[in-house]
């Protein structure tokens, strides 16, 4: 009787209800994204086997160390200034966007220099350049910062459901006409590009207009001064996140990184919960810090409880249907990702808690200390993944991940007394999982 009483006040609590509004809009979205993409992300693995869907992670995986210079750790410092002070609304968009842009091409003129080093083939490196130019439509991205800051995600939304059936047909007509992987890739340009014409729609269908935006040195100044932290992390996140794939190509080939991608895409395609939750409730978090404390703190609480137990559903239920989950799926070729997929699902609950924690970080201005985390986490990866790779195979890497994820996100806390308090919060949390609280 007292939940259902609670649940008929929340029906009456407009705050709660615009952000249930948005965080419901944003796992429509991601559910659909999930279900769509999953289906036609394994027929496609499935057509190009093993072998070439390794090669196109690796691809993948590799952008992914560079993807840094466009983000520029910026997205949710620019969401927050923008409910702080939504007078400057044109002159943060627009000097976002910009920097975005620059970004893009020093990104492009970093990976034509780093493939030098590499012993990639003219393939590889063809393929990594393809699906480095849709980078450039994920400068329109500023516009997704908008509408996290007006709590309006439906917007952002129907955006990536266009650009989800649209790339979904495309990779559909591919296969039925036995495309080379040449092609796949390409489909990743036209994804983004589909997104950023969405956004750029919506937005003007809020009578705003992009052409208004305008470009400030001070801004570019002060945007960095905040995110340049964030863009160190965005560095070490890159590192332990792709690092591995990129040092199993190397080592033991690609058809390797295919059995490792499929237990890494079953563990991170539930990731869109985490960012739904924490993108949809940041600004009642920052809000209540305004406050009260004592609110705030609670929030992060809460929020951290949750991400633990939808986390612990998700990695018990993968656990013990792995093997049913990837011979129905992937199919027989793919027998060797399931006991990868075993081990590599518990890394579920440290990317939950990572993603959840930098809200805290940002709110409390401690990004330095996170890069240092991270920076930890990402320098014992490699180090594990140089020994654990040739002495233990696929599994060593797995192990890599766990010990390194789990310093990253959680043990890393205890590096500064500043962070021990969010060491503590996420203990709490951990093992009072249960113990969740209406978010008010």
């Amino acid at each position: 009787m007292v939940f259902l009483s609670k649940i008929k006040e929340l029906k009456h609590h407009k705050g709660f209800i615009r952000y249930f509004k948005n965080t419901s809009w944003l796992f429509a979205e991601k559910i659909l994204r999930m279900v769509v993409g999953l289906f036609v992300g394994i027929w496609v693995a499935r057509y190009l086997g093993p072998e070439q869907f390794g090669l196109f992670s690796y691809a993948q995986s590799f952008l992914g160390l560079f993807t840094v210079f466009i983000a520029l750790g910026l997205d949710s410092i620019v969401v927050k200034e923008l409910l702080n002070n939504e007078g400057d609304r044109d002159v943060l968009l627009g000097t976002t966007f910009v920097l975005k842009l620059v970004g893009f091409f020093i990104m492009i003129i970093v990976i034509l220099i780093a493939i030098q080093f590499t012993n990639h083939d003219y393939f590889t490196n063809l393929l990594i350049l393809i699906i480095s130019l849709s980078v450039v439509f994920q400068s329109f991205n500023v516009i997704d910062f908008y509408f996290q800051s007006r709590v309006l995600s439906k917007y952002v939304v129907m955006a990536n459901t266009i650009s989800l059936l649209i790339s979904s047909i495309l990779k559909v007509i591919l296969i039925l006409n036995d495309a080379p992987l040449i092609l796949f890739a390409s489909v990743v340009c036209i994804d983004t590009l589909v997104v950023a014409v969405g956004l750029i729609y919506f937005y003007k269908i809020q009578h705003l207009d992009f052409s208004n935006w305008k470009f400030k040195f001070y801004k570019v100044k002060y945007l960095l001064k905040q995110s340049w932290p964030m863009i160190l992390s965005g560095v070490a996140i890159a590192l332990y996140m792709k690092i591995d794939q990129i040092m199993i190509g190397n080592m033991l080939g690609n058809k390797a990184i295919g059995y490792y991608a499929v237990a890494v895409r079953f563990s991170e395609m539930w990731l869109f919960i985490t960012v739904a939750i924490t993108n949809s409730l940041f600004p009642a978090i920052i809000n209540s810090k305004k406050t009260s404390q004592t609110i705030y703190i609670n929030r992060i609480k809460n929020l951290y409880r949750l991400l633990v137990f939808i986390s612990l559903v998700i990695s018990t239920f993968i656990y013990f249907l792995s093997d049913y989950i990837v011979l129905y799926t992937y199919g027989e070729q793919y027998t060797e990702s399931i006991a990868l997929l075993q081990l590599y699902v518990w890394s579920i609950m440290f990317v939950f808690l990572n993603n959840g924690s930098w809200k805290w970080y940002i709110s409390e201005n401690l990004q330095h200390i996170a890069t240092i985390r991270l920076f930890a986490g990402a320098l014992i990866n490699i180090l594990l993944n140089l020994y654990w790779i040739e002495k233990y195979g696929l599994i060593g890497a797995v192990y890599a991940t766990l010990i390194s994820y789990s310093i990253a996100t959680y043990f890393g806390n205890l590096l500064s007394s500043k962070t021990i308090i969010n060491f503590r919060m996420q203990t709490e949390a951990i093992f009072t999982f249960y113990k969740i609280k209406e978010f008010k």
